[in-house]
């Protein structure tokens, strides 16, 4: 059966995310530091541990990022003394903010040629754990759809995202493939749902999982000619 859909992880697959969340991080100390003086002069550590006792009270929220990060400075900030009408408020200008700052990504080079070559013949859409938003991103004309752990309340490996993007875009496990740089999150948890899976692997990884994904590239501008030959 012929490959009709592709579907995408985002963080560290379309672009390195590891400079972006340093540079959220530090935006969000920065207004903390400018409007919250009393948590800001903790160190990050106290953020840390609160954001632990948070997801132990509501393990839930390992799939709602936004959510937890909201709730964690609204805790931390009750904890140093705000009352909670100002903790709500600031703890949302401090979300927006490291949110806004989270949208400032360097793609890969080769990340949107690839998208534009591959949209012109299959279906692409977005599969992703953690929060950032293509419509914001200014990729949403390439893709048809975007799914979040957010939004769903689950997150990859379960196979729940990659069975609503086969109903997304109309078409049986097999007529599909996913690319993403997780061995567990995105390899396993894809062909666990019946779809095949690529490996995003610039850093050229050994493979340490039970079984192989069904290619591998190094850039995405590989990818064009392994879905071709398929």
């Amino acid at each position: 059966m012929s490959l009709r859909l592709i579907t995408f992880d985002l963080d560290d697959t379309l672009w390195d995310n590891k400079p972006v969340i340093a540079g959220a991080e530090t935006a969000m100390r920065d207004w903390l530091a400018e409007h919250a003086p009393r948590l800001a002069e903790l160190p990050v550590e106290h953020l840390w541990e609160v954001r632990a006792a948070v997801l132990a009270d509501d393990p839930g929220l390992r799939h709602r990022l936004s959510e937890l990060r909201r709730r964690t400075l609204r805790h931390a900030l009750n904890g140093v003394g705000y009352s909670p009408e100002q903790a709500a408020e600031m703890a949302e200008g401090a979300f927006q903010t490291m949110l806004h700052a989270r949208h400032r990504i360097t793609f890969f080079n080769d990340t949107v040629p690839t998208l534009e070559r591959l949209a012109l013949h299959y279906t692409l859409g977005v599969i992703t754990n953690g929060n950032a938003d293509v419509r914001r991103l200014g990729l949403a004309d390439y893709f048809r759809f975007a799914l979040s752990a957010e939004e769903l309340g689950v997150g990859k490996p379960d196979p729940h995202p990659f069975q609503r993007a086969l109903h997304e875009a109309g078409v049986e496990a097999s007529q599909a493939v996913h690319i993403g740089d997780h061995p567990g999150d995105d390899i396993a948890g894809a062909q666990a749902a019946g779809l095949r899976a690529i490996w995003f692997n610039p850093l050229r990884q050994e493979w340490q999982g039970e079984r192989h994904p069904d290619a591998q590239i190094t850039s995405l501008s590989e990818l064009p000619a392994v879905l071709e030959r398929w």
